[in-house]
């Protein structure tokens, strides 16, 4: 990564400092507990196997969670559909798995982003379990909105980090 690069991410970026601390450490948690489970199977399975890893060690930690998470999406005040994530993690934030030997997506980006405006959440992680390290898999998303709500007084642009 170039450093003209660097400086346009690091100025489109929200540093984990900026977000609420409870947020920050149930999101550490559930990074810790990927973790564990890449260091176990690696690379290669289908997401089924990832997705029930995860779930064995989320209860071995005692990570609260839920699965397949549906979220009203509303429109004029009126709900028009669903759509869903994969896990919510201690009622507090949302995350999609996959497990591809490709870099997350932009449309894997948008559409957590869009998940999270509907819930009115700030933030949503990807995990690809199909890299060979998992942090090269790890994007954080936020939803610029619930951000802003938080800190009205603050007009900067809040972008995707890939640095949790």
């Amino acid at each position: 990564m170039t450093h003209n690069t660097q400086e346009r991410r690091r100025g489109r970026s929200t540093p984990l400092s900026d977000l609420d601390p409870a947020l920050t450490e149930s999101s550490r948690r559930l990074i810790g507990c990927a973790i564990e489970v890449h260091k176990e199977l690696g690379p290669g399975y289908p997401v089924e196997i990832y997705k029930k890893a995860l779930i064995k060690e989320l209860e071995i930690e005692e990570v609260a969670h839920t699965t397949d998470h549906k979220v009203d999406v509303e429109f004029d005040e009126e709900v028009i559909g669903t759509v869903h994530a994969d896990f919510f993690i201690e009622e507090r934030f949302l995350l999609n798995i996959i497990a591809e030997y490709n870099d997350v997506s932009g449309g894997d980006r948008n559409a957590l982003r869009a998940t999270l405006r509907a819930a009115d959440l700030e933030l949503g992680l990807i995990i690809n379990f199909g890299q060979r390290r998992l942090k090269d898999g790890l994007v954080r998303v936020l939803n610029p909105d619930a951000l802003r709500k938080d800190d009205e007084g603050d007009d900067d642009e809040y972008e995707d980090d890939n640095d949790d």
